[in-house]
C-alpha cells in the first residue's frame, strides 16, 4: 500500500471514528434531554424527527453531489453542517427549547446523510484499489467511536455534567478530525465527468489525469459511464435489478435494527425495565462494543463463509437479542442481550454496501453504493423515531417488534448477497491473507 492510499484510508477511519463518537454523545444524553425538555415519549420522538428530516435530505442529494463535485468537498461541508447540528443542540439543550434541539438535530443529520453517503463511495473505491475488505473496519471505526461517546457520556450523565458543555466539546474535537481527513482524501473519487454526446451514452471517455490519481471513482477507471451512469435518473435506474432491490432491503432491516438501538436503547431500558439514566447509558456502551467487536472480526468470517451465510446468521443472533430485551421481565439479562443486539447488527450495513457495487464499473458502483445507502440511511435515521409514535399507544419495549419482524424477514432473502461470479483459485487465497492481515 502506497502512502496516498495509507493517508486516504487512515482519514476515513479518523472521521467515522469522530462521526461515531458525535451520534453516541448525543444518544447517551438522551434521556438527560428529554427530562430537561419536560416531553412525552411521543414528544421526544418528534424531537428526534429532525434528525431524520436532516438526515433524508442529507442522503437524498449526497450521491449526486458526490458524482458531480467529488466525495472530498461532500465530506467537507457535511462535517461542517455536523459541527452546526452539534452546537445547536447544545444551545437548545441549555436553554431548554425543544425547537432548538429539533433544528439543530435537523443540521446534524443532513451533515450525516451527506458525509455518510460519500464516505461509504469512498470506502468501495478503497476496496477495489486494495482488493480487500474495508468498509467492515470503516463502519467499525464508526462503531468504536461510539463506544468511545457511550463512555465519556455515561460517566458525564453521573457526575451531571451539563448536556450543553458536553455536545460543544464534542463539536470542537469532530472538527479538528474534520480538518485532519479533508486534507487526506484525494479529490475526485466519484466524480463523473460530463459527456460531450449526453448522458447515459454508455461510452468510454478519454482519459485525462485528475484527483485521486486514477484511485477509485476519480482517476481514469472513473471515466467510463455506464447505462444511466449520471444524474437522479442514475440511482432509480438501478433498482431495476432485481437483486439490488433484495439487497436493498436487507439492508433496510440491518440498518433499521442498529438505528432503532441508537436512538431508543438508553430510554428502552429506563422506561420500559426500570433502570437508572446511568444504567440506560452503560446497556447502550454494551451495544456500542458488540457492534465494535462485530465489524473489527468480522472480515475473516466474510473471507471464509461469504457474505451471504454471515448476514443471515447476523440476522438471527440480532433478533435474538431484541426478543429477549422486549420479553424479558429482567432489567440484568435484557442488558447482557444488547450485546447480541449488536453483535448482530454489527456486520449487515457494510456487508451488503461491498456487495452492491460487486462487479461494477465504477462509474455504474457510485450510482449503485449511492441508492443502496439512501435507502439504509432512510432505516437507519428516518425510521426509529417513528416509533416513538407506536410507543405512545404500545410501550417502547411492544413497538420493538417491528425491528424482530424485520431482522426475520432479512434472513429469509440473504441468498441475495451471494456473489455474482467466484473468485479465481489462484487470487483467493492471497485475497484472504490480505483481509485478514488488514483488519488485525
Amino acid at each position: 500500500m502506497d502512502a496516498t492510499t495509507r493517508r486516504w484510508r487512515a482519514a476515513l477511519f479518523l472521521f467515522m471514528l469522530a462521526i461515531g463518537v458525535s451520534m453516541a454523545s448525543w444518544v447517551a444524553r438522551t434521556p438527560a434531554v428529554r427530562d430537561a425538555l419536560e416531553v412525552s415519549t411521543g414528544a421526544m420522538g418528534l424531537v428526534l424527527f429532525g434528525l431524520s428530516v436532516g438526515s433524508m435530505a442529507g442522503v437524498l442529494v449526497s450521491g449526486g453531489l458526490v458524482r458531480t463535485y467529488g466525495g472530498r468537498l461532500v465530506i467537507m461541508i457535511g462535517g461542517s453542517l455536523i459541527v452546526a447540528g452539534l452546537l445547536g443542540i447544545a444551545v437548545g439543550a441549555a436553554l431548554e427549547v425543544s425547537g432548538g434541539v429539533f433544528g439543530g438535530l435537523a443540521l446534524f443529520g443532513a451533515g450525516m446523510g451527506l458525509a455518510e453517503v460519500a464516505f461509504n463511495i469512498e470506502g468501495a473505491a478503497v476496496e477495489r484499489t486494495l482488493g480487500r475488505p474495508v468498509l467492515p473496519v470503516l463502519h467499525g471505526c464508526f462503531s468504536l467511536g461510539t463506544v468511545v461517546g457511550a463512555l465519556l457520556g455515561m460517566g458525564l450523565t453521573a457526575v451531571r455534567f451539563p448536556v450543553g458543555w458536553h455536545l460543544a466539546v464534542v463539536a470542537v474535537a469532530v472538527t479538528a478530525a474534520g480538518v485532519w481527513t479533508v486534507r487526506g482524501v484525494p479529490s475526485g473519487t466519484g466524480r463523473e465527468e460530463p459527456s460531450t454526446e449526453g448522458s447515459g451514452t454508455g461510452r468510454e471517455e478519454p482519459s485525462t489525469e485528475g484527483g485521486g490519481g486514477g484511485r477509485g471513482e476519480g482517476g481514469s477507471a472513473g471515466r467510463k459511464r455506464g447505462r444511466g451512469a449520471g444524474g437522479v435518473r442514475a440511482q432509480l435506474a438501478v433498482w431495476r435489478d432485481r437483486r439490488l432491490v433484495l439487497i436493498g432491503l436487507i439492508v433496510l432491516a440491518m440498518a433499521f435494527a442498529e438505528g432503532s438501538a441508537n436512538d431508543w436503547l438508553p430510554l428502552l431500558m429506563v422506561d420500559g425495565h426500570g433502570t437508572s439514566a446511568t444504567g440506560g447509558s452503560l446497556t447502550f456502551m454494551l451495544f456500542a462494543v458488540a457492534m465494535t467487536t462485530g465489524r473489527f472480526t468480522g472480515g475473516p468470517l466474510l473471507v471464509r463463509y461469504g457474505p451471504a451465510p454471515v448476514v443471515r446468521a447476523s440476522a438471527l443472533v440480532a433478533a435474538v437479542g431484541v426478543a429477549l430485551v422486549v420479553f424479558s421481565s429482567s432489567a440484568l439479562l435484557a442488558g447482557a442481550a444488547a450485546v447480541l443486539w449488536g453483535l448482530g447488527a454489527s456486520l449487515g450495513f457494510p456487508v451488503t454496501i461491498s456487495a452492491t457495487g460487486e462487479g461494477a464499473e465504477p462509474g455504474e458502483a457510485s450510482a449503485r453504493v449511492a441508492a443502496v445507502s439512501t435507502a439504509g440511511y432512510a432505516a437507519f435515521l428516518v425510521g426509529p423515531p417513528s416509533l416513538g409514535f407506536l410507543a405512545d399507544h404500545v410501550g417502547l419495549r411492544n413497538a420493538m417488534l417491528v425491528v424482530l419482524v424485520l431482522l426475520g424477514g432479512a434472513a429469509l432473502i440473504t441468498e441475495a448477497l451471494r456473489r455474482r461470479t467466484p473468485e479465481r483459485p489462484e487470487a483467493a487465497a492471497p485475497a484472504a491473507q490480505s483481509a485478514q492481515s488488514d483488519l488485525v
